[in-house]
């Protein structure tokens, strides 16, 4: 299964990613991590699968499966247990959108995760089915503006951290792309680990976010600081470590809301999102115990 690996260009040049998608920087990042491990990368229905263009001409640089929005992880699963059986080091790696995580690649997810599969699953989350004409999902968050949520959406984003540790797998975590060192260091410890793990990487989608190419990081930067995303790791589902603290900035959160059109129709603004980012915070302190700095009250 190896043999044919060549992990030195895991996502090659002539690839048809727009400027700015985090997609492609994620895939740059893992192929440092990666380093000489042999891969195997399953990719479902997304723009994950046509980026690299088509056979024989791809530019995905690893033996590169396309399934079904919905079959993913079972692909993977069948996968691993073959690499088991034979005693084959080679990596499995699912790399999937937020569509093909959350919503319709849920169920074969969730029963991959159950089992303990030996995957890691990388969901690069644009907060758009970005592929099929730019519906909402349940990764969307709260105001943001889709072609089927034209005044903004009404629901908050699902929490799909909390989700995969009631799996109690052995680690999930979210990324943040404009902190290279948290990044790397996370990947790398994902690609060494065994059993199911799970990677929740935030995704500039200058498309789906109708934002400018060049500001995709910062935008990233942005949302980590203001809390809006916050940067932890989960061990067994049930150790939370916060690697990359926030500031809790209204005006780093006004900022990130401003500077994407998608959510200038529903008027979001930092005030509407603070209290259920405080929650939140709340929630993730107790459960890695520290208590948050200079904690606002109400």
């Amino acid at each position: 299964m190896n043999e044919i690996c060549n992990t030195a260009a895991i996502f090659r040049q002539g690839n048809t990613n727009c400027g700015g998608c985090g997609m492609s920087i994620t895939l740059q990042m893992l192929r440092r991590a990666v380093g000489a491990n042999p891969v195997h990368l399953v990719i479902p229905a997304c723009c994950g699968a046509v980026a690299g263009g088509t056979f024989p001409q791809s530019t995905f640089g690893v033996p590169t499966i396309m399934s079904t929005f919905a079959s993913a992880p079972a692909v993977a699963s069948g996968l691993a247990s073959v690499a088991a059986l034979n005693g084959d080091p080679t990596r499995i790696i699912v790399l999937a959108g937020d569509g093909g995580t959350f919503d319709i690649g849920f169920a074969t997810l969730s029963a991959a995760a159950e089992r303990n599969e030996d995957i890691l699953f990388i969901c690069y989350d644009n907060e758009i089915y970005g592929n099929t004409g730019g519906q909402r999902s349940s990764a969307t968050p709260q105001g943001a503006v889709t072609s089927n949520t034209l005044e903004g959406k009404l629901e908050q984003k699902k929490d799909i951290l909390a989700v995969m540790a009631a799996h109690r797998i052995p680690y999930a975590a979210s990324v943040s792309l404009a902190h290279a060192d948290d990044t790397q260091k996370k990947f790398a410890h994902a690609v060494a680990q065994k059993g199911f793990r799970f990677l929740h990487i935030l995704s500039p989608c200058p498309t789906g976010w109708k934002s400018e190419p060049a500001l995709g990081l910062e935008l990233v930067r942005l949302a980590v600081r203001s809390g809006l995303w916050p940067v932890y790791e989960i061990f067994d589902g049930k150790r939370y470590a916060v690697t990359i603290e926030p500031d809790f900035s209204d005006e780093a959160l006004d900022l990130y809301l401003s500077l994407q059109r998608r959510f200038q129709k529903s008027g979001m603004t930092a005030a509407d999102l603070r209290p259920a980012i405080e929650r939140n915070w709340q929630s993730l302190r107790a459960l890695s115990g520290r208590i948050i700095p200079g904690k606002r009250e109400g």
